[in-house]
């Protein structure tokens, strides 16, 4: 993926203005501000997503979506050979303190994706002020409300999901307890964001049905224990 910095030095604006094609998605980058970092790649996804909306039905957009997405670096599982539910493996990203850690996340695509957002959801537990801790449901913006069909499923593993655990929003909780506590003391919240990560968040955990994290150390600030089931959570919500 490459990374270029716009400037008022550089013609950008003024190259895209004379590509007439696809006018919302042209009209949507002018808005960027003159100096900003451009992500050509998340571009080309977004143009590839707008056409198709234009060019293919709704099944053939989302089979094309996944496709795109077992053809990427991701581990996808699906789900009753269809491709309308299936799990993905997530990493945390770098330099922060969910690196290491490895989820699985519960994707389920409705009859009228891209039209309509994903149901998506963590299924191994993650300490997180924005994730529902008991159902591992996703409290972000893009997805629930200002979804658009230019969007893909690419997008949400490369640019959303890393965004979402970079910066929390403490500010819109859905785990009242991870957001009191980045608030009120941030390496404290860092270092339980962690020990989550290892006893939750580790490739075995979810491999190996028969693992037992009983030999794990206990959580801090009285976090419950339970078996190996507990450490799996349901699929996502709808």
């Amino acid at each position: 993926m490459h990374i270029f910095t716009l400037s008022r030095t550089q013609p950008f604006h003024k190259t895209i203005k004379k590509k007439k094609k696809n006018n919302q998605l042209i009209s949507r980058l002018l808005a960027l501000p003159l100096s900003c970092e451009f992500d050509y790649a998340l571009f080309n996804s977004w143009k590839i997503g707008f056409n198709s909306t234009k060019m293919s039905s709704p099944s053939k957009r989302r089979d094309m979506d996944v496709m795109k997405l077992m053809m990427s670096d991701y581990t996808v599982e699906t789900i009753n050979d269809g491709l309308s539910e299936f799990n993905v493996e997530f990493h945390g990203p770098k330099e922060s303190p969910y690196e290491g850690g490895v989820w699985k996340v519960h994707v389920e695509l409705p009859d009228a994706y891209p039209y309509k957002s994903p149901s998506i959801g963590f299924l191994n537990k993650i300490f997180h002020p924005n994730v529902d801790e008991l159902s591992g449901s996703i409290c972000l913006d893009v997805i629930n409300q200002s979804w658009s069909p230019m969007f893909d499923l690419s997008n949400i593993f490369e640019v959303f999901l890393p965004q979402l655990l970079l910066y929390p929003n403490p500010a819109d909780p859905l785990n009242g307890d991870a957001a009191s506590l980045m608030l009120k003391d941030q390496q404290q919240y860092e270092q339980k964001v962690k020990e989550y990560c290892e006893r939750y968040a580790k490739r075995e955990k979810f491999e190996n049905p028969s693992f037992d994290g009983s030999t794990d150390e206990e959580i801090s600030d009285n976090e419950s224990t339970g078996s190996a089931n507990d450490d799996i959570l349901g699929a996502a919500d709808p």
